[in-house]
């Protein structure tokens, strides 16, 4: 609870009976690895803040291939936002690949607050700001070679190299497992 709050104070100021009404309006799931926190073909109903564990956003292209398109660690939000706040069905995955513990809000919840909470609408939009930052700025580009989108991809994610399957971040940096292994052998 303590690294939510602290998360939400990032972005704005809350007094006491606005930081107990969040905490009325929240519940605590737990997603065992390799399950959802959402799934393709679903709204998305829920807005999650990680508090331990890793969640991959990832889709599955034209050729169904299964693509990795951001990894969301502790102490951030996790949400397909435009599809949670326009009630539309995503086109996107949000899959533990750790066993992982969240505080959620429901859509009802979250509404509420907005509804609630003076100034609840500018804190919640720079929280979903830094959220859409952090999984947009983070994808390779697969115009650099495979080395320097694997050296990126550990400037980004420094804690998460030894705690995520290797296939999840050959699939991130656009490589096969194999080359990803070569490409680690060649730089340590």
């Amino acid at each position: 609870m303590e690294e939510l709050m602290r998360y939400i104070l990032q972005f704005g100021n809350l007094n006491k009976l606005q930081i107990e009404l969040i905490e009325k309006n929240i519940t605590f799931l737990e997603i065992q690895k390799d399950n959802y926190f959402s799934e393709a073909g679903k709204i998305p109903k829920q807005v999650g803040f990680v508090i331990e564990g890793v969640i991959r956003g990832c889709y599955y292209n034209n050729k169904s291939e299964e693509i990795t398109r951001c990894f969301i660690s502790e102490n951030s939000l996790v949400v397909d936002y435009v599809n949670f706040e326009s009630n539309t069905v995503t086109t996107e995955y949000l899959q533990a690949i750790t066993n992982c513990k969240l505080i959620v809000f429901s859509k009802h919840n979250w509404e509420e607050l907005s509804q609630t909470i003076v100034g609840w609408n500018t804190i919640k939009n720079k929280m979903v700001q830094k959220c859409m930052y952090q999984k947009s700025r983070k994808n390779p580009v697969i115009s650099q070679d495979a080395t320097t989108r694997y050296l990126e991809f550990l400037e980004n994610y420094p804690s998460l190299a030894n705690r995520i399957p290797l296939a999840h971040i050959a699939s991130y940096i656009g490589v096969t497992q194999q080359s990803l292994s070569r490409i680690r052998k060649n730089i340590s």
